[in-house]
């Protein structure tokens, strides 16, 4: 699967940590049978234990090597645990983001697909069609999203799994969902992930955006979605981070807010995620 790095204008190849056997996972009749239990969150917490002992700083190295992150990035500390490393902190002014309230940023490094909500409420993400009330848990009046914008955040292994406010504002309500633990690469894009995945819902009123609804949804090997309570935010604060695994933010925008990036839009359009840093420029307010 291509990935646009729009830094250079140029096309990568996904690296899907565990590819092979999320292929036996999902395209094998032993592996469906064997998803009934690999699925449910209790397997991840076991399956990433080991990732919490002292011995597994040995994988660290290879997997900085393999993925080629810049180590420069992150504070500088001896990790316990490799689930220690994958939680790392950003040194201050790695991930700097527009003030200008007009801006809207990533909430995450992350490879972004953005999709129309029609007027009907129903929106296609990767040939699995969707409504915000199935994701949502059908317990907030979307009505007012029809005709608007969902744009959809998914970070791998790789990334770096802290995330961020987009805008200034306060939190109106959140909520669990309690779910499976699919694997969000495009292995998985048979299943409706969005809506059978473990995932957290927040209603959030912006102070430039509008009502804005930010889920965080988990997926396999993700122990925990760790999100830090306030109430009240400013534009660029941590608003959580995710524990081992890959994972995905999901944003709704209501109708006539958001003027999505135009590269965003071409390479949605053919299919293909673009991939952005936490706080990186990717789109204005409608009215811009």
């Amino acid at each position: 699967m291509k990935i646009y790095v729009r830094q250079d204008k140029n096309f990568i190849e996904d690296r899907q940590y565990g590819g092979s056997s999320l292929e036996r996972l999902y395209n094998t009749w032993y592996g469906r049978v064997l998803s009934k239990f690999i699925l449910l969150p209790v397997f991840s917490t076991l399956a990433t234990s080991k990732d919490r002992k002292r011995s597994s700083i040995k994988k660290i190295a290879p997997f900085i090597d393999e993925y080629k992150i810049s180590i420069d990035d992150f504070e500088e500390r001896e990790y316990g645990s490799f689930a220690e490393f994958f939680t790392r902190k950003i040194k201050q002014g790695r991930r700097p983001f527009d003030t200008d309230d007009s801006v809207i940023i990533s909430p995450a490094d992350s490879k972004v697909l953005c999709y129309d909500i029609g007027d009907d409420l129903k929106f296609t993400v990767k040939g699995s069609t969707y409504t915000p009330d199935e994701i949502t848990g059908n317990s907030i009046d979307l009505s007012d999203f029809a005709g608007g914008k969902v744009l959809v955040f998914r970070l791998s292994m790789d990334d770096y799994h802290h995330y961020c406010h987009i805008d200034s504002g306060k939190v109106s309500g959140s909520y669990e969902i309690k779910g499976k633990l699919h694997t969000v690469s495009s292995i998985s894009s048979k299943y409706k992930i969005y809506k059978e995945n473990h995932r957290i819902v927040n209603v959030l009123d912006t102070d430039h955006f509008g009502t804005v609804i930010y889920i965080e949804v988990g997926a396999l090997l993700v122990g925990r979605i760790k999100n830090n309570g306030r109430t009240v935010f400013e534009k660029g604060d941590e608003k959580g981070y995710f524990e081992q695994g890959g994972s995905t933010i999901v944003l709704f925008f209501e109708k006539g807010r958001i003027k999505v990036d135009p590269d965003i839009l071409e390479m949605s359009g053919n299919g293909i995620e673009t991939k952005v840093k936490m706080g990186e420029h990717i789109g204005v307010c409608e009215y811009v």
